[in-house]
């Protein structure tokens, strides 16, 4: 899928269902749509490379072969600078908006304030997406359209396969800049987050880190990134729901400036691929069991 503009988008997500589905596993890629609403990018003040800067470009690609696999795989088509998904559903700055937000809106967190809530105000190095204010009903309107029936579609989604396995496994997938000045960053080639051991049991997160770095890839935990609304939300281990979130380094396998794949895609890919075998087992042989013998 190449980036590109469009009058409608629908549908606005897909779930990669497989043939038969071999582990209790979920993929999820909400950052990686690259089809543009038209309307959208005409009200923006940046051009169309800017605004791309906060996509998980290929992301989506990467985790593919999870499906032939025997894992479903789900993704956004729309860009995060339209809508964010890994963020609550009224996540909203009201300096943005002509008209008074909804009373339940969450207009003071910490993502509101670096303007990344639910409708973004920045992308990029705090670059502002619009030249003036929006109408509360735009935002209503992608949210209502585009949020709340993605959501409901992946719960369905984690819900079949907990339903299936007496378990599930939700991988939360991204990417991060290459050239961030922070060095936590700069030095990981893959951050695994798992709120600090909430989101889900150190079987998933150790597998997730012990096959990677087998491979000679620089692996930290939840340094800068701990997980998401989406991580947050939809991980209980206690009961038998798992979420844990992985960020890529884009230098790894994209030309960051270009948006095109750089030689090392293929390899990344096929890493991924390669260990997803070593993940089922993992989590088949040390968490099965024991929710076997809990229920």
């Amino acid at each position: 899928m190449t980036a590109c503009l469009a009058d409608t988008i629908d549908p606005a997500f897909e779930v990669l269902a497989p043939a038969e589905a071999t582990a209790p596993f979920v993929f999820n890629s909400p950052h990686s749509g690259r089809i543009y609403p038209r309307s959208f990018v005409e009200q923006t003040r940046l051009d169309f490379p800017t605004l791309r800067r906060s996509e998980d470009t290929f992301v989506d690609e990467l985790f593919l072969d999870a499906v032939a696999g025997g894992a479903p795989l789900m993704r956004a088509l729309f860009p995060r600078s339209f809508l964010d998904l890994n963020r609550e559903p009224y996540e909203l700055d009201p300096r943005m908006f002509e008209g008074r937000l909804p009373p339940f809106a969450n207009t003071r967190s910490i993502r509101v304030s670096g303007g990344l809530g639910t409708i973004a105000r920045v992308v990029g190095d705090a670059q502002e997406i619009y030249p003036r204010r929006l109408a509360v009903n735009e935002a209503i309107e992608r949210i209502e359209t585009y949020y709340k029936p993605y959501h409901q579609a992946l719960r369905r989604l984690v819900g079949r396969i907990q339903r299936q396995w007496g378990l599930a496994v939700l991988v939360d997938c991204h990417s991060m800049p290459s050239n961030s000045a922070r060095e936590d960053i700069a030095r990981a080639d893959l951050v695994i987050g798992d709120r600090y051991g909430t989101s889900c049991s150190e079987v998933v997160t150790d597998a997730i880190e012990r096959a990677l770095s087998a491979r000679g890839y620089r692996v930290v935990r939840n340094k800068p990134y701990a997980g998401g609304y989406i991580t947050e939300h939809y991980g209980n281990p206690a009961a038998g729901l798992h979420a844990v979130q992985i960020e890529i380094n884009r230098g790894l396998y994209m030309d960051e400036a270009a948006y095109e794949r750089n030689s090392g895609f293929e390899q990344l890919r096929s890493d991924i691929r390669a260990i997803l075998p070593e993940l089922f087992d993992a989590v088949s042989d040390g968490l099965a069991p024991h929710r076997a013998a809990a229920e």
